[in-house]
């Protein structure tokens, strides 16, 4: 193996299951943790812990590094967490860019959003051309995200061979307590509401073979959509109540309902000192509608298909009661 690749966030969602793909390809993978440990034992893993933010540990990581995923970020629609956003998701990139254009690898892959494309009511599909505006948009998170990708921009025009993907919210069984899968576990828990808001979805599984081919092809300055369906919050939590086989939400979201539910959300976190899954910015969120255009990528590798949303749901739901019935 001539190759090393690193993976930052690697004990993410994503980290985790891109992880798992490399490694069944015969790869060698260097894995960047920072406070939750991976449980993948491998002789081809190599688990280093490090905070991003110290660039001396990081330029010492990247001694042997060829490739670069850069998974590592902080998803949270929380008003207390927007310093900690700026740190994960902008300067966090700034060091792992400079410390690749250092090691001078041969390539780099970035984890981005569909929130850093923003939102425009002119825009019937959303795709790569759309460019961030203050403002239409109101997520600090989707900001910070369009931040860390100016860096990526600013690797590439001093030499960085890197692609950005875009995935729209990434389903899949991590940690029911955090992130996108947080759903799963609201509804395991019998939600009451629903939105008829619409958005893109995407299973893991594929965002980590996209980001895997796109690492392999020719391809370079460029970012590409990682969505396989837009649809409503309606249709994916009853998908989900009926693999989990519970009861469907009863109750659909209007704003009076709505200003109610994330204040009782809020109180619930400041008990349980969670953070909340349901906030003032995802309410907005949940209530707008927002298609992406995900062709993009289908034509630049061909014979790329998305799973269904019934096997991702299935898959999620199966692999989470098997996790917590342990």
């Amino acid at each position: 193996m001539n190759n090393k690749i690193l993976v930052t966030g690697g004990s993410g969602l994503l980290g985790n299951e891109l992880i798992h793909q490399l490694l069944n390809k015969g790869n060698s993978v260097k894995a960047i943790v920072h406070k939750t440990p991976i449980l993948i034992k491998h002789r081809h893993l190599e688990v280093v812990v490090c905070d991003l933010l110290d660039v001396v540990t990081l330029e010492e990581i990247m001694q042997d590094v060829t490739h670069v995923y850069h998974c590592a970020g902080l998803v949270s629609f929380t008003k207390g967490n927007k310093n900690l956003l700026f740190k994960t998701n902008r300067d966090t990139t700034v060091n792992i860019v400079n410390a690749s254009l250092h090691a001078k690898i041969k390539k780099f892959v970035h984890v981005s959003s569909i929130a850093s494309l923003g939102r425009d009511n002119q825009f019937d599909l959303i795709n790569e051309n759309l460019q961030w505006n203050a403002e239409n948009n109101f997520s600090t998170y989707g900001y910070t995200k369009y931040l860390g990708e100016l860096e990526v921009w600013r690797g590439i025009a001093e030499g960085l061979n890197a692609v950005i993907v875009n995935p729209s919210i990434i389903l899949g069984p991590g940690n029911w307590d955090e992130g996108s899968t947080a759903i799963f576990k609201k509804v395991h828990d019998h939600l009451k509401w629903y939105s008829e808001g619409v958005n893109g979805f995407v299973d893991v599984r594929d965002v980590c073979r996209a980001m895997v081919l796109l690492m392999e092809a020719e391809i370079s300055a460029e970012r590409f959509i990682v969505s396989a369906y837009n649809l409503s919050y309606k249709d994916l939590i009853f998908q989900i109540a009926d693999s989990f086989k519970k009861p469907r939400p009863s109750q659909k979201i209007n704003p009076f309902l709505a200003e109610i539910v994330w204040r009782m959300d809020w109180l619930r976190s400041l008990i349980t000192r969670k953070e909340p899954l349901i906030t003032k910015e995802t309410v907005k969120t949940a209530e707008s509608i927002s298609h992406y255009d995900n062709s993009k990528l289908k034509k630049t590798l061909l014979n790329f298909e998305y799973r269904s949303l019934t096997d991702t749901i299935d898959h999620t739901c199966i692999t989470l009661q098997q996790m917590f019935n342990k």
